[in-house]
């Protein structure tokens, strides 16, 4: 049974900060519930939910000593819980789309004339789309979504500064946002978004 002691919030952390278990427990029996009800509110999938809710008390304790005691348990474990969820949000926007339509196409029949026919016409555009980009643009654009290399690989390999790289990445993407738009190419369109 805990005592009032054992919930006072300073005192927990204290506790915590020198290693003890049964702190980190009460902690998360006091805040497991909430922070899993906001993660699911942004993440909308149970699993997810719960992936975040345990990265955060994974991370409390093995960031246990560097806890500031001007900070409330509640505001650290849900901006940790933020953190996450933005992180979660920016890994699933940049999944490779691209890479999943080819994938998806390799699944299909050889003989379906009808998707290697729409593949073709995907590839067109997109080769047509990126011709309008400048040399440097399409091969920024080309290594970064393509061929999935960072920025840092981009620019060692084009002999430019990381800031050139994203410059022209930004400025390509745009183009192509625009180049789309006006041809209302669903694929290509999530492509690039």
């Amino acid at each position: 049974m805990w005592t009032v002691e054992e919930n006072n919030e300073e005192e927990l952390i204290r506790r915590l900060k020198r290693g003890d278990y049964n702190a980190f427990c009460r902690i998360y029996d006091l805040y497991a519930k909430c922070l899993y009800a906001y993660s699911l509110q942004y993440i909308k999938q149970a699993e997810d939910a719960e992936e975040i809710v345990q990265d955060v008390f994974v991370n409390l304790w093995n960031r246990r000593d560097t806890i500031r005691q001007e900070q409330t348990l509640r505001a650290l474990l849900f901006i940790m819980a933020k953190h996450l969820l933005i992180n979660a949000y920016r890994a699933q926007v940049n999944q490779p789309v691209y890479e999943d339509y080819l994938n998806y196409q390799d699944r299909l029949s050889v003989e379906d004339t009808r998707y290697r026919m729409e593949y073709s016409d995907f590839l067109k555009k997109f080769d047509s789309a990126l011709a309008t980009l400048v040399p440097t643009q399409q091969k920024v654009v080309r290594l970064s979504r393509l061929q999935q290399w960072s920025n840092k690989e981009i620019a060692q390999h084009l002999q430019l500064s990381e800031q050139t790289v994203k410059n022209q990445l930004s400025l390509g993407m745009k183009k192509l946002r625009e180049v789309f738009d006006k041809l209302l190419c669903l694929p290509v369109f999530m492509l690039i978004h």
